[in-house]
């Protein structure tokens, strides 16, 4: 367990959110409400529609998440809604624009005229308003590649799937991923974020092609490992056909040590709607050496979509109850 911080009740805690797509934009989107230190790590594997024609074609990062990360901590401000809903457009033609999205053109320019990605993102939060700052995971445009059972039984048959797009929608049930290349260069201002923060958070998110593939970046992963931060698990609201079919809230807490079987949580957030065995649920946080926090984090409306101001309150929850124990401690 790392030390435990003197945390103010003034302070505004340093948050790193891990992860990619809708997820990460939830994730964001909450923690807005909860701090003004917020920094996004994103996923670099996407292959698919605009990200993986522009990353084919100009051989950049794929920009989607990137731009999803943005757009969700962009100002609430009339010129930040309007740069958001600029971002988010997409073309609809006969031509070859058809299904770009206008903000990771924007994105693909940027990186062109400066020749930095890091620096092409702070320049774009600026334009936003963006409270808070994007960073890629890696360095360079990773690939995923799984080994995909298909089917029930000892006889059942596997199949190598390569590419996020197609691993999205397999309809078999993922047993192991990996990244090409296997040991990418992380991205150094992601890692030297992780390590200063406050609290990190993983997930909610594909669990293994948003959220799982930071493990498998390994001074990402060290960072996880070493930083004094405390470490948040966001569960998903329900399984991901093709990704997670058939698995408990249980079973998405215990195949993170699949992959980094050392590393120790110290809070499981799940909404009860999604637990099915809260023994099971609670016996695998306590396994990773975290709290269960159940909290109605969903909309509520029977759709697997996060309510943005539940998560809010939850992760504000999380971090006071720590606030508790410092000052019980330090007492």
């Amino acid at each position: 367990m790392p030390p435990v911080r003197a945390y103010r009740r003034d302070h505004q805690p340093r948050v790193v959110a891990l992860g990619g797509g809708h997820g990460l934009a939830a994730t964001l989107g909450a923690l807005r409400h909860v701090t003004t230190e917020v920094t996004a790590v994103v996923t670099v594997a996407d292959d698919g529609g605009s990200s993986g024609r522009l990353r084919q074609e100009l051989g950049v990062l794929p920009p989607g998440d990137l731009r999803m990360a943005l757009s969700a901590l962009c100002d609430t401000s009339d010129w930040g809604h309007v740069w958001r809903d600029v971002l988010q457009h997409r073309f609809v033609s006969p031509g070859p624009l058809d299904g770009h999205a206008v903000g990771n053109l924007l994105i693909a320019t940027v990186w062109e005229l400066l020749q930095d990605p890091v620096a092409g993102l702070d320049l774009i939060g600026e334009l936003l308003g963006a409270k808070g700052r994007v960073l890629p995971m890696a360095s360079v445009p990773l690939d995923i590649e799984a080994d995909v059972l298909l089917g029930e039984g000892p006889d059942a048959p596997h199949s190598l799937v390569q590419g996020q797009s197609r691993l999205a929608v397999t309809a078999g049930k993922v047993e192991r991923v990996r990244l090409i290349p296997a040991e990418p260069p992380a991205c150094a201002e992601a890692v030297a974020a992780i390590r200063a923060a406050d609290w990190v958070i993983l997930g909610p998110g594909s669990w293994f092609t948003s959220v799982m593939p930071h493990l498998l970046v390994p001074e990402i992963a060290t960072a996880l490992h070493e930083t004094d931060a405390r470490r948040v698990l966001t569960l998903n609201l329900s399984a991901q056909d093709g990704e997670t079919t058939g698995y408990s809230a249980a079973d998405h807490v215990r195949s993170l040590t699949d992959y980094a079987p050392d590393l120790r949580l110290d809070v499981v957030l799940a909404d009860p709607s999604s637990v099915q065995d809260l023994d099971d649920l609670t016996g695998s946080a306590q396994a990773v050496g975290a709290r269960l926090l159940l909290r109605q984090v969903s909309e509520g409306d029977g759709t697997p979509r996060h309510d943005t101001l539940r998560l809010a309150a939850a992760y504000s929850d999380a971090f006071e109850r720590f606030l508790g124990d410092v000052g019980e401690r330090s007492g």
